[in-house]
């Protein structure tokens, strides 16, 4: 263990997955922060943002495919996808919640309930103990119906698994610019049936205005999730508003790769090497690898 590392944490027993579950559940409860999840794509970005404090782990779908080669949106092959999620749990001691996209089943019109099972199945035999699935799987969003029973199905595998699954049903209502003035009723509607089939919380990409995100949080009777970056409240704004699950999506991957970008660009260009300075160590990085890194 590093002196970086929480004092506490000698004394805390490893989790089995059912009590990460539900220790990942009741950091849905509420209280004077939101939970706040800093979204990883490998190993070690996984244990950096454990390092940093945070209390759970939120995988990003669009960061695990740009480093995989792929563009974001189901294009990555799933088992790649998985392998990817089996290290970054392999790796840290925290709850896992697992970006699925649209379940990795195929499109609308040809959706496979088997790869669905399959998905899951894969996910929650890799430790994850939540799942996002998202309804925004072809041109248009999927029909709410349709939704919730793909979401009726998740619950039932992980029901059969024995693990409490926190399913974070994203809805792109708002991001998709389909429903025009109509997005906020779209919103409610598709969260009452999704939180019927099964969700435990609802997640609203798209919205930064703070009195449409208090309206949802109000109307909505499950922890409301909203994606932050540059330019959005600040997780106290948003906890008054009621927002009890705040993700920041690939934006810590685009921050990452900025980094690449711009130190490439320095060293080829002026040969400069000033762009390194402040990066980690290599014994640093080592280190979040050994017993003794991880604590």
């Amino acid at each position: 263990m590093t002196s970086l590392e929480p004092q506490h944490a000698l004394s805390q027993p490893a989790l089995s997955q059912t009590g990460k579950a539900e220790a990942f559940r009741r950091m849905h409860a509420g209280g004077a922060v939101p939970l706040v999840l800093v979204n990883v794509w490998d190993a070690a970005s996984a244990r950096l943002v454990e390092k940093a404090g945070a209390q759970a782990i939120a995988t990003s779908s669009s960061a695990i495919s740009w480093s995989l080669g792929y563009p974001d949106g189901s294009h990555v092959p799933p088992g790649l996808a998985f392998d990817a999620l089996r290290r970054i749990i392999a790796t840290t001691s925290l709850p896992v919640t697992a970006d699925i996209e649209a379940g990795y089943a195929g499109a609308d019109g040809a959706f496979d309930d088997g790869l669905l099972r399959q998905t899951v199945t894969a996910v929650l035999g890799a430790g994850a103990v939540g799942v996002n699935i998202e309804d925004s799987g072809g041109i248009r969003l999927t029909d709410a119906d349709e939704q919730a029973r793909r979401i009726s199905l998740v619950r039932s595998i992980a029901a059969e698994s024995g693990v409490n699954l926190f399913i974070n049903a994203r809805t792109d209502t708002y991001l998709s610019g389909q429903f025009g003035d109509s997005a906020f009723e779209e919103t409610l509607e598709r969260a009452e049936r999704c939180l019927a089939a099964g969700a435990d919380g609802i997640f609203v990409p798209g919205v930064t205005d703070l009195h449409i995100l208090h309206e949802l949080s109000r109307r909505i009777p499950a922890p409301v999730n909203a994606l932050a970056g540059v330019g959005s409240a600040s997780v106290g704004e948003l906890h008054d508003a009621g927002v009890r699950r705040v993700s920041i999506g690939g934006n810590a991957a685009k921050a990452a790769y900025a980094t690449v970008s711009r130190v490439a660009a320095e060293i080829l260009g002026d040969g400069n090497w000033s762009e390194l300075a402040g990066s980690p160590s290599h014994a640093d990085m080592d280190a979040l690898f050994s017993p003794e890194g991880r604590g």
